[in-house]
């Protein structure tokens, strides 16, 4: 198993970041709130997971061990697997998650693309237990922000990988431009993982 990857960002797409390793570069999977605190040459460390199909072999990362083991937990549940649970984290931090499965909420899960009512309902059956007790905040302090200028762009462009199409992302982004400016207002950095998630919920009450 690769356990983590630690070398320069040499690219940056909606879903995936390149990272060099012993000069060879691994393509690594990774939710929009992830790739939000990297930049292209700067050093980065993602812990990972490694899916291995018959066709294929993919590198999922993430920023810390709680979202790895909580991916790898998440596809212990019956029609799981990697794209949905990294869905699920780029939606909700994993205590956020266990907050939902503990409380049975529905909602929250039916906010994550891909998953109805009904899936919901499945989900919260046999995962409630598995997920344990939520353990703290909803990202660590030290989670990376975008920066104050891109916010936009990385949240169109990570909503645009997750499958919405281009003109949904810009009027999700109009949508939670509000909260940005009020964060930018205070001295802040707006942080694309939040904002993510709320664009999410209202492209998820919008249809």
């Amino acid at each position: 198993m690769i356990a983590f990857v630690s070398g320069p960002v040499a690219a940056l797409a909606p879903d995936t970041a390149v990272v060099e390793v012993g000069g060879v570069g691994m393509a690594v999977q990774c939710t929009p709130g992830t790739l939000a605190g990297l930049r292209v040459g700067q050093h980065a460390k993602l812990a990972t997971s490694l899916v291995v199909r018959e066709d294929s072999l993919t590198l999922y990362g993430f920023a810390d061990d709680d979202e790895r083991q909580t991916f790898e937990l998440l596809q212990t549940a019956s029609g799981v697997g990697p794209r949905l649970a990294q869905a699920m984290l780029a939606v909700h931090s994993p205590d956020a998650l266990r907050r939902a499965f503990a409380a049975g909420d529905e909602k929250a899960l039916t906010a994550v693309p891909g998953i109805g009512k009904k899936g919901a309902q499945k989900l919260l059956l046999e995962l409630k237990d598995r997920l344990g007790e939520p353990v703290g905040s909803a990202r660590p302090a030290g989670a990376p922000a975008a920066a104050a200028s891109g916010w936009r762009d990385q949240l169109h462009a990570a909503l645009v990988g997750l499958g919405y199409a281009a003109r949904e992302a810009e009027e999700a982004v109009t949508t939670v431009g509000p909260q940005a400016e009020a964060v930018l207002a205070e001295g802040g950095t707006p942080q694309v993982g939040q904002l993510l998630r709320a664009a999410l919920q209202t492209l998820n009450r919008a249809r």
